[in-house]
């Protein structure tokens, strides 16, 4: 076992899976001698040459039509779109055809392609730096979306996805990757201890963050990414005000835990929903709605979504838009003492 951060645990998936599979490539902007923006890929091309980690244009459908090609070839492709903002120039790519070949072929042409992203806000990017575009994907059928949020996930569910059959976008949350909290009230920063050697976390299957203690009002929060460490010490700040909290760690968006899900929202009847992508039509939307259809007789309180505002992702209030732990908290008052 070793301490690792997100983007260690991620590098190091990496290393693994070419090591003991010429077929592996990465391509991506910078990847190569450079090592990636975030430095997830540093050393690779170095260990394994230009060939299997290669420097491409800055040309995102490019970059995924590549990859979708190479798969098609029986090639692993990973690629990094450097920042998940930077996607959309290759969603068509991503939507109309790596998403479809499998379905479209009867299932004769499989097209494993792993696309990995940072998301979200939390270091000063602005606009076009800080989206989190994750419901925008999990509605398109044939793409499996997972969010980790500590470096343990990260590197499993990496593995997991180097080893599916399908296309799987691996949304890390940079936010988390490595460093502080920059003082905010929005959880500490996850270090772990990660085993140096191959394990896979499923895909499809959330993980319980904090277990209820017995002491208090119960409450669900279902969420995922950086959000689960905001919401762990708003959990913790709640639990002084005898709100007791089981914390959901969704890790897989597409497909999701629903048994997880329901068994947890049935247990306490009281839920909280959080994610960091603004409100209308966001993720957090869609597991209320699964909440209500599956848990409706077991609630105590109607289900309350904590998320980002329908506005731009904004600079100078980077610090207001993002769900906090004092905005989680407000949401389990509310639902623990409704009526």
């Amino acid at each position: 076992m070793a301490t690792m951060n997100i983007i260690q645990a991620v590098n190091n998936a990496l290393h693994l899976a070419m090591a003991a599979d010429d077929n592996v490539v990465v391509l991506g902007e910078d990847v190569g001698k450079f090592g990636g923006v975030f430095r997830a890929t540093v050393g690779l091309q170095a260990a394994f040459g230009e060939d299997r980690v290669i420097d491409t244009p800055l040309a995102e459908s490019g970059i995924i039509g590549a990859a979708i090609g190479m798969a098609l070839y029986g090639v692993t492709a990973v690629a990094e779109i450097q920042f998940s903002d930077f996607i959309f120039p290759a969603y068509d790519q991503i939507v109309n055809e790596l998403a479809k070949f499998r379905y479209r072929s009867g299932g004769e042409y499989p097209c494993p392609v792993v696309i990995r992203t940072p998301v979200g806000g939390g270091i000063r990017g602005g606009h076009y730096h800080s989206q989190s575009p994750e419901s925008l994907f999990v509605h398109h059928a044939g793409l499996v979306v997972v969010a980790p949020s500590n470096p343990y996930d990260a590197k499993g569910l990496l593995l997991s996805a180097l080893e599916s059959p399908d296309p799987v976008m691996v949304l890390e949350p940079k936010r988390v990757y490595r460093g502080p909290d920059h003082g905010k009230n929005w959880g500490s920063h996850p270090k772990g201890q990660v085993p140096e050697g191959h394990y896979t976390v499923p895909i499809g299957k959330a993980a319980i963050a904090r277990e209820l203690t017995g002491d208090g009002t119960a409450v669900t929060i279902l969420t995922y990414g950086a959000m689960v460490h905001t919401c762990e010490k708003a959990a913790a700040l709640a639990q002084q005000e005898g709100i007791d909290v089981e914390l959901v760690d969704l890790r897989s968006l597409m497909p999701y835990d629903l048994e997880a899900i329901v068994a947890s929202a049935k247990k306490t009847g009281r839920v909280v929903v959080a994610n960091e992508a603004p409100r209308m039509c966001g993720y957090a939307a869609e597991i209320t709605s699964l909440v209500m259809e599956h848990c409706f007789d077991w609630l105590e309180a109607p289900v309350t979504r904590v998320t980002g505002y329908d506005t731009p992702f904004p600079y100078t209030l980077e610090f207001a838009y993002l769900p906090d732990a004092g905005r989680v908290l407000t949401a389990l008052r509310t639902v623990a003492t409704y009526g």
